[in-house]
């Protein structure tokens, strides 16, 4: 399945698979969808999973059980060595274009019990 959605006023398209789309069919609310993108000493890119309703102003629906949202943020502190196995602490960044970062193609699936994502900051689509 996809769909194209619009976030600060960038196109993102956005697939998912069958059985994504099975397991979303079966959820009582909306799942929201995170495409975090992590500035420190390093970048890193995440997709975050969770149900409820959080801030659900800045959450774009794809479908009625799918929202989604871009979050940019960065560490207090860039410190080697606090990137462990365990979670940084993470405040919002304020970049002044953020949708300079915005991406370009966000692909979601659900094996095995568990989410699982990944977004290109570039144009490309994969063939699932």
């Amino acid at each position: 399945m996809r769909e194209t959605i619009e976030i600060l006023g960038k196109s993102i398209l956005v697939e998912w698979t069958r059985a994504a789309e099975n397991a979303l069919n079966k959820l009582d609310s909306p799942l929201l969808i995170e495409m975090e993108l992590l500035f420190s000493c390093l970048i890193r890119k995440a997709v975050r999973f969770r149900l409820g309703d959080v801030n659900p102003d800045k959450f774009v629906f794809v479908t009625p059980q799918m929202k989604v949202r871009f979050r940019p943020v960065m560490t207090k502190a860039c410190r080697i060595s606090d990137l462990g196995e365990g979670e940084t602490p993470l405040t919002d960044f304020p970049i002044k274009k953020s949708s300079a970062f915005v991406p370009k193609y966000l692909f979601i699936d659900y094996q095995r019990g568990k989410w699982s994502g990944e977004f290109q900051l570039v144009e490309f689509a994969k063939n699932r």
